[in-house]
């Protein structure tokens, strides 16, 4: 059974993989490795070929597979690939059969939300030990499913919440569990993106080469509009659960990650379209209250109103007895002292381009778990419980009040402990046949 992180071995790999962005990027022909990991990747689009990419050019692994349901994404992908390495994978449409027919020793999932579970699931069963992006899940009992799967698998899932491994990040979890911010009584996580209405897109038919219901699979089958895919399913609550859904859980990771606390006591959240007359149905505004033992976590965002006005437009603000930490992304980190007189203290990122991410970082730490069999920085259980944060506040703000959650029963309570059977109906949802929802 993989071994739990320790936090100085994590933080003493950081520091090796750190240093692996000043490197040039190997080439890919003639990479000699001493072994070769047999890796497919479900999701050929932006995202799962950044990943795949990644891999490429770390050395150790062999594109045998990609599958898609959407052949024109398929078909790019693979033919990248072939350009990349000298060889072009094997296509498929059906992951099931991908799996059965390749047998690959990694699956990389790229999928949109709705599918996480069921490829991860059926991918350790199958003997793959898994990469999947964030959120790892569509609802909690998803989630609840895919980490015990993983155990009883035994197989490696690393989460691609890469922010664990970016340098800046690091240093920053550093300096405020050293104590250098002083006591935090809050933290204020945030998006605040532009936008503005937008315009209805009309449904049409799927284009030429994209299998629309199996992009559906599991969830509701509704027609083909082009804001949904490729790219915009985030914003479709039967696909995705919005701004939180997606951003909202790097930041989460990021509280969780500070504090020692596993989950929230209790969650309230109010969202709604106040801007927004597009087809998309997210909240373009949200704000969420998560209730600590010790402090007091907010969510907040938006899709208007760019942010010129303001400092930082996405990250989390720790407040502490010390000063207000900021917490950011390509601005790095940055300490305001309470004190007028002490220096403002910053750190900035060391990101990979062309999307400012760490995925080399974390792919390292992904290969290493699968060497020796310990729990990557980004196990599917910390994937869930950051993951978990953020489905709390959406299934607060659909009930329409707060929630309060038992995490170690994975069931919502009301204050006395008894199970809230309205609220606990929201932790899982009905799949379209002959989808099955996962077991616990």
């Amino acid at each position: 059974m993989p071994k739990k992180t320790t936090r100085r071995r994590f933080l003493a790999a950081g520091a090796a993989t750190a240093g692996s962005l000043a490197l040039a990027v190997p080439a890919v022909h003639g990479a000699e490795k001493a072994k070769k990991y047999r890796t497919a990747l479900i999701g050929s689009g932006w995202w799962g070929m950044n990943i795949l990419n990644c891999a490429l050019e770390e050395g150790r692994s062999q594109a045998v597979a990609l599958c898609d349901v959407d052949r024109n994404m398929l078909d790019k992908a693979a033919a990248g690939v072939n350009e990349k390495t000298g060889t072009e994978p094997k296509k498929y449409g059906d992951y099931r059969e991908m799996l059965e027919r390749e047998k690959p020793e990694i699956v990389i999932v790229g999928t949109p939300d709705h599918w996480h579970a069921l490829n991860t699931i059926d991918a350790v069963k199958a003997g793959a030990h898994v990469y999947v992006e964030k959120p790892i899940s569509h609802t909690i009992g998803e989630g609840t499913a895919m980490v015990k799967a993983a155990r009883e698998a035994d197989r490696v899932v690393q989460v691609g919440t890469h922010r664990r491994v970016s340098p800046h990040n690091m240093s920053g979890m550093e300096f405020l569990k050293g104590g250098k911010a002083g006591q935090i009584g809050m933290v204020r996580s945030f998006v605040l993106y532009g936008g503005g209405p937008g315009e209805p897109t009309p449904d049409s038919d799927p284009p030429p080469g994209l299998d629309w219901d199996l992009w559906c699979g599991p969830a509701p089958l509704r027609p083909f509009n082009r804001r949904v895919h490729p790219r915009g399913f985030r914003q479709f609550l039967d696909y995705a659960n919005g701004q939180l859904g997606d951003w909202g859980i790097h930041w989460m990771d990021q509280i969780l990650w500070w504090t020692e606390e596993k989950w929230p006591k209790s969650v309230h959240s109010v969202g709604a379209r106040h801007i927004r007359r597009d087809n998309t149905d997210a909240p373009d505004t949200q704000v969420v209250n998560f209730e600590f033992d010790s402090f007091t976590a907010v969510w907040e965002h938006r899709h208007f109103a760019g942010n010129n006005a303001e400092k930082h437009n996405v990250g989390c603000y720790f407040y502490g007895t010390g000063g207000t930490f900021h917490m950011g992304w390509r601005d790095g980190w940055t300490f305001y002292p309470v004190n007028p007189n002490a220096p403002i203290q910053h750190e900035e990122p060391q990101l990979h381009k062309p999307d400012d991410q760490n995925i080399p970082e974390l792919w390292a730490d992904f290969l290493r778990c699968i060497e020796t069999g310990e729990r990557p920085v980004c196990d599917i259980e910390i994937g869930h419980r950051s993951t978990v944060m953020s489905l709390l506040g959406m299934l607060s703000m659909k009930l329409g009040r707060s929630v309060h959650w038992d995490g170690d029963r994975e069931i919502c309570v009301d204050a006395a402990g008894t199970p809230d059977a309205e609220a606990n109906a929201l932790l899982t949802r009905e799949y379209r046949a002959p989808w099955k929802y996962p077991e616990v």
